[in-house]
């Protein structure tokens, strides 16, 4: 079933989705649909509903420069928040109307011919747009251990991002296997409840201290009443978070500082020297994304709980055998192994140019030039692609200025008069080859630890190498000069 589609097509509404919709409207861009495969808004915030499920950013710069909050509860918001805080923004910005819920994308191509694409949805139905932003990011596919015979368990098994609220942990035998940062909140929460909570550690993380509290509501009138105290919050928050990015890309020696405060909040939240050793890193802190937690660390000293950091040999009927022999009975088994980072990019079902699809584009490694767009996929956008990641900073930030590219882009199109554009492979080449060149002397290469940050070559896909000012500085805006455009 094919149908007329306007101008673009936008996938997902997350907080990538929501806010290129809500620039092209403020553009004069008013043909557009956002395609949700969920049946509400909101991305990752609405599908990861795990307990004690928070941002790890504070709130505040957590969110659109051009929509601030002044109403945050507490310096990190909880889950529900942050929804309702997109749902706030959708209603004001009148996008909802833009969006079809329910419609999971299958594939899409482009055809030269027409000079449009093909999106397929998973129902049949064919919109052909003239350019297509895709807002999915990159955790939205969860990722699981491949763990010899856990087909034979007969207790229950869930994913964090697909968390069983049915499922009663009271006086369970639960185990959590990974140490990543949906596990570090909902750890707290399931040490609790459980009867005996067993922790399969791999990697222990470098964790400090979360300066998380509740803004009082006098504070919360004062952001919303007096002109420039929200905005001069944030960009407070902003350059604090920018500090720390200096021991991540310019020397890692200079991270001396953020060890201290990590070694120092572990020191003093946990005295047994042998639990101490157990979740004591032997990589440079920053390797791995620096986690927050004030309640982490006391939910392991916990008598219920245990930190096993041998392997998984196997799974069997009732338990989790370990690679030294020692047997754990379980009833249940909750995965907090993050997400396929690198492969929810790869697996995109897209065809570009002269029939090239995008795994053959990307069979030496996944990029983009200026993390945005790709050579061969005229009009194709990616808000949140390869490289565009942060250890430091907001993503939303990251978002806001593809957002302004993506825009610079169109005002190229109508300018011009052209129909179709997309970089050219040797501005592709320069971007990336400059970027990785920096990334190779960055901590999450040089760090000693293996992360989601890298794909299987060991290069990392994921993280941008500098400060987002930079980011900022080089990227909001077009250079028509590193486009093809097609007339």
């Amino acid at each position: 079933m094919s149908e007329r589609a306007p101008a673009i097509v936008i996938i997902g509404s997350g907080f990538a989705g929501l806010g290129m919709a809500i620039r092209l409207k403020q553009s004069g861009f008013h043909d557009f649909v956002i395609l949700e495969k969920s049946e509400a808004l909101g991305g990752t915030w609405h599908d990861n509903t795990y307990p004690g499920c928070a941002c790890d950013v504070p709130s505040h710069m957590y969110s659109f420069s051009f929509e601030l909050n002044p109403g945050w509860s507490r310096m990190f918001a909880p889950q529900p928040e942050i929804r309702s805080y997109l749902e706030r923004t959708a209603d004001k910005y009148r996008v909802r109307e833009h969006i079809r819920f329910g419609s999971r994308v299958d594939a899409m191509e482009y055809q030269d011919d027409a000079r449009r694409w093909n999106v397929t949805l998973t129902d049949g139905t064919v919109l052909t747009p003239r350019a297509v932003v895709s807002g999915i990011g990159a955790l939205h596919i969860p990722s699981f251990p491949d763990l010899p015979g856990i087909e034979k368990f007969e207790g229950t098994t869930f994913h964090s991002a697909e968390w069983d609220h049915s499922y009663d942990l009271t006086g369970k035998r639960v185990a959590v296997i990974g140490t990543g940062a949906s596990a570090i909140q909902f750890v707290p929460r399931v040490a609790k409840k459980a009867g005996e909570l067993v922790l399969f550690q791999r990697t222990p993380p470098w964790i400090q201290r979360k300066p998380d509290f509740p803004f009082p509501r006098p504070v919360r009138t004062v952001f919303d009443k007096v002109p420039g105290v929200a905005r001069g919050f944030r960009d407070g928050i902003y350059w604090a978070l920018e500090a720390r990015a200096i021991g991540f890309t310019i020397d890692p020696r200079l991270s001396g500082p953020q060890e201290w405060l990590a070694r120092w909040h572990l020191h003093r939240q946990v005295r047994d020297p042998e639990l101490r050793a157990k979740v004591t890193p032997d990589y440079t802190i920053g390797c791995k994304r620096i986690l927050l937690s004030n309640d982490y660390y006391p939910a392991l000293s916990r008598p219920n709980v245990t930190v096993e950091t041998s392997g998984i040999a196997e799974v069997r009927e009732h338990s989790v055998v370990t690679e030294d022999g020692e047997e754990h009975e379980v009833d249940c088994i909750i995965y907090g192994t993050g997400f396929k980072v690198v492969d929810a990019l790869n697996e995109l079902r897209v065809t570009g140019r002269d029939g090239v699809k995008l795994q053959e584009i990307w069979a030496a490694g996944i990029e983009a030039h200026r993390g945005t767009m790709i050579p061969g996929m005229p009009n194709f956008f990616m808000l949140l692609g390869p490289n565009t990641g942060l250890g430091h900073n907001s993503v939303v930030f990251m978002i806001e200025v593809q957002i302004q590219q993506v825009l610079s882009c169109l005002r190229l199109l109508q300018d011009t008069g052209a129909v179709a554009l997309e970089p050219k492979p040797e501005a592709a080449r320069r971007f990336n080859d400059r970027m990785q060149r920096r990334l190779r002397r960055a901590v999450w290469n040089e760090g000693g630890c293996s992360s989601w940050y890298l794909d299987d070559q060991g290069v990392n896909r994921t993280l941008w190498p500098g400060h987002t000012f930079e980011f900022w500085a080089g990227n909001r805006k077009a250079k028509p000069e590193e486009y093809l455009l097609t007339r």
